[in-house]
């Protein structure tokens, strides 16, 4: 073999190595229920505006597969075994809580943090039975900040609607259903689903149109693509902050939205976050 042969040999494995560590980590992920689907039996939780992170028995990471930098009393507390979860402070906090997990030196704001459980992905059986394997480890190793998610049995349709009212009356996001007794899956499942009073899904801002009114020399507008490619324009929902100073050509955002138009656009959309903000290409 010669040299150059080695040295792009060589290079080709370096370039795999950084393409497979940089994968997002297979996880559990939400399908939007269906007003049709019947979940009566399912087991049913809060959906808390956190955000996950999945610690694999040594590394808490994003959902996009990146190291958290926690505190280390925060790392020293978790089990020997993997959970999946939300760190979280309280309702309608989402911005708040980014600012504090993205820190690279973590400060004291890390005591306002809660671990937010909801799957125990490592463990045998159905939901209800993987987390009971964390709460017999609480039991014996208790700590003020894990907390495993409550869950209810969805007695009805009716009973699903009320507890959804209930939540957002509170300022929450809405509701989780699972299917009890279905082994932990990766990926979109029919037995995991989200319930809101809207849908809700992300754009990249693509570019930035000018207000006018009292809008004029501010953002009056967000232009956003989908991954579909089909363009539009998020104007309601930013902050006077926001408008001064709006999220950056290349960001990810959340949006909610009311159905599709014939031509497949959001009908009715309305900013709600910065979900990955645009950074500069190394």
């Amino acid at each position: 073999m010669s040299q150059c042969h080695k040295l792009f040999t060589t290079l080709l494995l370096i370039f795999l190595s950084h393409a497979l560590s940089a994968k997002d980590p297979e996880l559990l992920l939400l399908k939007t229920y269906d007003d049709s689907q019947d979940v009566t039996g399912w087991l049913m939780s809060e959906k808390l505006d956190g955000m996950r992170a999945i610690w694999d028995g040594e590394t808490l990471k994003s959902r996009q597969g990146n190291k958290i930098a926690a505190p280390e009393w925060f790392l020293q507390a978790l089990p020997p075994f993997a959970v999946d979860g939300e760190l979280w402070t309280q309702r309608d906090d989402f911005e708040n809580i980014t600012s504090i997990v993205r820190q690279q030196k973590p400060d004291k704001r890390w005591q306002k943090i809660s671990y937010q459980i909801f799957e125990v992905p490592s463990q045998q059986g159905g939901l209800l039975e993987r987390l009971t394997i964390l709460q017999n480890y609480l039991a014996l190793h208790p700590s003020p900040f894990i907390v495993i998610i409550p869950q209810a049995t969805v007695q009805s349709a009716e009973h699903l609607k009320a507890e959804l009212a209930k939540v957002i009356s509170l300022g929450g996001e809405g509701l989780v259903v699972r299917k009890a007794d279905t082994p932990y899956i990766t990926g979109r499942s029919n037995y995991a689903l989200k319930v809101k009073q809207y849908q809700d899904t992300e754009c990249t801002v693509i570019a930035h149109k000018e207000g006018k009114g009292k809008y004029l020399g501010q953002l009056g507008s967000l232009q956003c693509q989908l991954s579909s490619g089909i363009t539009f324009y998020i104007g309601s929902g930013l902050s006077d902050q926001q408008r001064q100073s709006p999220p950056k050509i290349g960001s990810i955002i959340t949006f909610k939205y009311y159905g599709f138009t014939k031509n497949n656009i959001p009908r009715f959309p309305v900013f709600l976050r910065i979900r990955q903000p645009y950074k500069e290409p190394r």
